[in-house]
């Protein structure tokens, strides 16, 4: 990756907050984050499933969305387990079939190099992937 996700995330989250895309759950999801970023182990990754939680509620918001791309990333560096890979590309796919257009192309790219992260952390191949980003609209309005 020529990029660091954690960085990433945080510019994310902030354009998250500027947007006013959480709305009523922006107090919610800054506590969430601050526990998530400030601590380790159960009470991290307990963060870390409340974030997940806020963007079920608003899946049409695109920082946050990327923000918990980004974030998914660093828990799968913290706890290598299926279920974050998986979780991660679930993220990923959702964001490039919905949501990549409403935001630039840096961001698709970057998820794009998530995605094939995730993917390969499952031990699934890229082949399958060309098909995929074929289907996927690039840029534009």
């Amino acid at each position: 990756m020529q990029f660091d996700p954690a960085i990433a995330a945080q510019v994310s989250f902030k354009r998250a907050q500027d947007s006013g895309e959480l709305g009523p759950d922006l107090e919610s999801a800054r506590e969430a984050e601050a526990i998530f970023s400030g601590s380790a182990g159960r009470e991290a990754t307990a963060g870390y499933f409340t974030l997940l939680e806020l963007g079920e509620r608003h899946p049409e918001a695109v920082s946050f969305q990327e923000f918990l791309i980004y974030i998914t990333w660093q828990q799968v560096t913290e706890e290598t387990i299926p279920a974050h890979f998986q979780k991660g590309a679930e993220l990923c796919d959702r964001y490039l079939c919905r949501l990549a257009r409403a935001h630039d192309e840096m961001q698709a790219e970057q998820i794009r190099a998530l995605r094939r992260s995730f993917r390969a952390g499952l031990g699934q191949r890229e082949d399958d992937e060309e098909e995929y980003d074929d289907d996927t609209p690039k840029g534009g309005d």
